[in-house]
């Protein structure tokens, strides 16, 4: 039995994996590490416990603590230059973020092909995978959020969006939400195209946004990070 858990800038997700299938998901605040304490005794103890961590050490260290007696089983994923069939192709691969490399192991092991791999999260990142499992390189763009963040804070008369998505949009809401959703949209065609129009696997909590908007093949993946995870404790085992 594996557990997984994905630290990100916003939220805690994590489940579980026994050889073959996925259970219990479970997810909460970055900050409500402690949530995590009630996995704990639950159920059969891990044998493994796989870790991607964006959100920093202090994050880290609490999840630790919050493990309590399971903590001895924490393997921290780590960027490589190659692993479970992916090459990394960042001049500097140990500086690509982890939960976008293990999101391209988790897409390469469901796609076995060319695909481009979108985190919709606190920002979008939007990578490339070649027909041969290299990572060709990618894209990073502020979230959704932030986008609209980023207009309402730096402008006199924008208000911060809690608008709707229209093709034509007529409330000043609504045209910053739909151009938020467009640009991203946009960015991730091109990618696509630019792969003979591969198609796209969706992840993170604005990924709803985006799905059915884009005009090109898409999916929606929640537990692209995961699986990559649960990927790479077999790699190891």
């Amino acid at each position: 039995m594996i557990l997984c858990i994905d630290c990100g800038n916003t939220r805690l997700k994590w489940a579980w994996h026994d050889g073959r299938q996925w259970s219990g998901d479970g997810a909460a605040p970055r900050a409500a590490t402690a949530q995590l304490a009630g996995l704990v005794g639950a159920g059969p103890a891990p044998h493994r416990i796989m870790v991607a961590n964006v959100a920093g050490d202090a994050v880290l260290a609490a999840v630790a603590d919050a493990l309590g007696g399971w903590r001895d089983r924490l393997v921290v994923a780590r960027s490589t230059a190659a692993a479970c069939g992916v090459t990394n192709g960042y001049g500097k691969p140990g500086s690509l973020g982890v939960d976008r490399w293990c999101a391209l192991i988790g897409a390469w092991s469901l796609v076995g092909g060319a695909c481009v791999v979108v985190g919709a999260g606190t920002a979008t990142t939007i990578d490339s995978l070649d027909a041969g499992g290299r990572f060709r390189g990618g894209f990073i763009l502020p979230g959704l959020d932030l986008m609209a963040a980023a207009l309402a804070g730096n402008t006199a008369g924008l208000p911060r969006a809690a608008g709707s998505y229209a093709e034509f949009p007529t409330a000043t809401e609504d045209a910053i939400y739909s151009g938020a959703v467009e640009a991203t949209c946009g960015a991730v065609e091109r990618a696509c195209a630019r792969l003979a129009g591969a198609p796209c696997l969706l992840f993170g909590g604005a990924a709803p946004h985006l799905a059915g908007r884009l005009g090109v093949a898409s999916r929606s993946e929640p537990r692209l990070v995961l699986e990559g995870l649960h990927r790479l404790a077999r790699e190891a085992a």
